[in-house]
């Protein structure tokens, strides 16, 4: 991305400003060396520092301290104080003054002598002697920093779980106990050692059975056995209880753990990532079924609490367990001789970070996997243009099963469109047509019934009855929905309620449905089918989102991502509200349809049948109908490069005040975009939930904007380090008002 910058300045003249204002800030250098080249002086010639004695040996710790703004993103240097040298060590965390405050940080780095021209000052405390940092997750943070225009201590944020200093001493009593135990040293990338001599006493040929059905899948577990790092993404076959003795294990979870069982018996370690805590327990009792139990394997979440996680993150850095299984966090976690990570459900919303700098799982991961040269695996029910676009590139293989296998292992689709049910009359309008009707009727008969509803709740959207205007909150002018029957219209932005509606237009005061929730389906399913058992799974129904129900006929009604297992498969699920499904705005809207219903059907049995109901968006119901991810995914793909669309180019989206995002973005220098696929596009008003609502976001004459950047993939890092550039010159000037970078943001993903 070669060119004149904005306002005159050359990339590098940017980068220089940022330094050169480095220096203006006051004690900003006061801890250590900028990184720039200095004297090389020998810190031995002060020995001592203000009466504090000071290390004989490597007296200089470069630090990584936790400095929000963007142009002090860089390592300095300290003095080590002799009462600290056998403390101070690389991955421990310090504190230390930056300034006229005291900052913590860790140690990156012990060395000789500094390149910083100016006097060190002396560390002020090492916090703990636990190496929670190791040089394996610090090459990944820093990487991650460099690709998404973030800083490396938000990253280290998100990778190193707060300390929790009971945990540490229960683990310092330990081993104790047990006697000394040196730290698990992760070995470099390319590590030369025979297999047989990393292989565990495991057989030296794992179970492969649940890869059998794929193009080249007993291939891949046995290149993974033999210590490389293939890379593969994966459409797992649907189906429970068939590939392990457990009724309730998904064949997902069966297949992900004989990899990891190949992993491990090439004795390396490995690492899988999941969207949510009950995916994170059918992995481990997959595994637990592959021979791999509670000694081998640690479950790490951020949902169980500070004490656990850090407890189950001191678990895999020291490691004691061979496998970390996890969600979104798990993906920083220090797995020692890392020989394979997985990612289950790459189109879930929960994988990709909302903190500074938004990373996503999928792309950590295969950042990890380049650098320790891991095998990858990206699994998934549907297929994501993010994953296509790793195929289309050759980075990574397909592993996906033949025609014949799926026809076989795969149930019966059917799409109930309007056109299907035309015959019906008056009554192919109705939101659960008599078709569906039967089916779920004759299904109960054999097991649970599965009834997917895309919105949560009872009513989340009500309109005027009379006219058909759609209800307002009075002080926000968000949309007003009823949580339950006997409730009263409450806002879904602010909250409040609104006894007494009437509607702007007519002074109507009756309200009428225009989305019905689970609550409300739940509730029309239970009067349809008297006397069977209507059990309800979403995060805001009264029991949460279920794990698991029996075999037992049931109607199970659940909300996408919340759909519970059913020993041995349904009978029967039904899809409703199709066209809500696919009515997003997104680029991903068709995407992430087809990935929920696929999620869906595949937790039904073989013999059983998956009815979508409505009029949804012709290409993701064909793509359910054929049972074909893969080739919506390409056709996805191919529209986005046409179209220069992410995944095809690489985007960043410049948010907050308009003279704030304009000085941001003139200094990175692309010219306006003319429809080539590189440029700027906006900047344009965004309508943020917020104080007041969209309305008064509206009315203000500061209303935040958006600019959104574009170039193509080869130029994608150099984007990254322009606004890493341009953002630092921004904090380093303190220049007013606020911005949010995000590349690949998931609005347009």
């Amino acid at each position: 991305m070669n060119g004149a910058a904005g306002r005159g300045e050359t990339a590098g003249a940017v980068q220089e400003d940022a330094l050169l204002a480095l220096d203006e800030v006051g004690g900003a250098r006061q801890g250590g060396g900028s990184g720039r080249a200095g004297s090389g002086r020998d810190p031995l010639d002060h020995a001592e520092t203000n009466g504090v004695p000071i290390a004989a040996t490597l007296p200089v710790a470069r630090v990584a301290l936790d400095l929000q703004p963007a142009h002090l993103d860089q390592p300095y240097d300290y003095l080590v104080p002799a009462t600290m040298d056998q403390d101070a060590q690389p991955g421990v965390r310090i504190k230390a003054r930056f300034g006229r405050q005291e900052v913590a940080g860790y140690v990156v780095e012990r060395r000789e002598t500094s390149d910083h021209d100016g006097r060190l000052v002396p560390l002020r405390k090492v916090v703990s002697a636990e190496r929670v940092l190791t040089p394996q997750v610090l090459r990944v943070c820093r990487a991650v920093a460099d690709r998404y225009a973030g800083t490396l201590s938000d990253v280290l944020r998100l990778a190193v779980p707060p300390r929790h200093a009971r945990v540490e001493k229960e683990t310092a009593g330990r081993q104790t106990a047990e006697g000394p135990d040196e730290p698990a040293a992760s070995p470099e990338p390319g590590d030369a050692r025979p297999a047989a001599s990393r292989a565990d006493t495991g057989p030296s040929a794992p179970d492969s059975s649940a890869w059998a059905p794929y193009r080249g899948g007993e291939a891949y577990l046995r290149r993974i056995l033999g210590g490389e790092g293939p890379r593969a993404v994966w459409s797992a076959l649907p189906g429970v209880g068939a590939d392990t003795a457990d009724p309730m294990t998904p064949h997902w979870a069966a297949a992900i753990a004989q990899a990891v069982r190949a992993c491990t018996a090439g004795g390396r370690g490995a690492l899988v990532v999941v969207p949510d805590a009950r995916d994170a327990e059918r992995v481990v009792a997959a595994l637990d079924a592959a021979g791999l139990g509670a000694e081998d394997v640690v479950r790490l979440l951020a949902d169980d609490g500070p004490a656990p996680r850090y407890r189950a993150f001191l678990r895999a850095l020291h490691g004691d367990a061979r496998v970390v299984v996890g969600t979104r966090a798990t993906m920083f976690a220090p797995v020692a001789d890392l020989g394979l990570v997985v990612l289950w459900g790459d189109g879930e919303e929960t994988l990709a970070e909302p903190h500074a700098p938004y990373p996503h799982a999928r792309d950590v991961l295969a950042l990890r996997a380049e650098q320790e040269e891991a095998a990858y695996l990206l699994g998934s029910p549907g297929r994501t243009a993010q994953a296509q676009a790793l195929l289309a590139s050759g980075w990574a293989r397909e592993l996906a099963p033949p025609r014949d296998v799926l026809r076989q292992r795969a149930p019966r689709v059917r799409a109930l469109t309007s056109v299907e049910l035309a015959r019906d009359g008056a009554a192919a309008a109705a939101r659960l047509p008599s078709v569906a009707w039967r089916a779920a009727r004759d299904a109960l008969e054999h097991g649970p019934v599965l009834v997917q509803v895309p919105r949560a709740g009872y009513l989340p959207v009500v309109a005027c009855s009379r006219c058909r205007a759609a209800a307002r909150c009075a002080h926000c002018h968000g949309p007003l929905g009823l949580p339950r029957a006997d409730g009263a219209p409450q806002c879904t932005w602010c909250g409040r309620l609104a006894g007494g509606w009437r509607c702007d237009e007519c002074g109507w005061t009756g309200l009428r449905s225009v989305r019905v929730g689970s609550a409300r389906t739940a509730e029309e399913l239970g009067r349809a089918f008297t006397g069977v058992p209507v059990r309800l799974s979403s995060a805001s129904a009264p029991g949460g989102v279920l794990d698991a129900v029996p075999a037992t006929p049931a109607l199970v009604v659940a909300t996408p991502g919340a759909e519970p297992v059913a020993a041995w498969g349904y009978a029967t699920a039904l899809l409703l509200d199709a066209a809500v499904t696919t009515g997003g705005t997104g680029l991903a809207a068709g995407t992430e349809a087809v990935h929920r219903w696929l999620a869906a059907a595949s937790l039904v049995r073989t013999d059983g049948q998956v009815l979508l109901v409505g009029d949804g968006a012709p290409a993701p119901t064909q793509a359910l109908v054929r049972w074909d991810p893969g080739g919506f995914a390409a056709r996805e793909l191919d529209e986005r490069a046409e179209l220069h669309l992410p995944p095809a180019v690489r985007v960043a989206a410049v948010t907050g005040d308009r003279a704030a995002v304009e000085a941001v973005v003139a200094r990175v220098g692309l010219r306006e975009d003319d429809g080539s696929g590189t440029g700027v596009l906006g900047p344009v008003e965004t309508d943020p939930v917020g104080p007041g609502g969209p309305a008064a976001a509206v009315q203000a004459l500061d209303a935040p904007v958006r600019t959104v950047l574009r170039v193509p993939l080869a130029q994608g890092d150099e984007l990254a380090r322009r606004l890493k550039a341009s953002l630092a010159v921004r904090s380093a000037r303190r220049e007013g008002g606020t911005v949010r970078v995000q590349l690949d943001p998931k609005e347009m993903l």
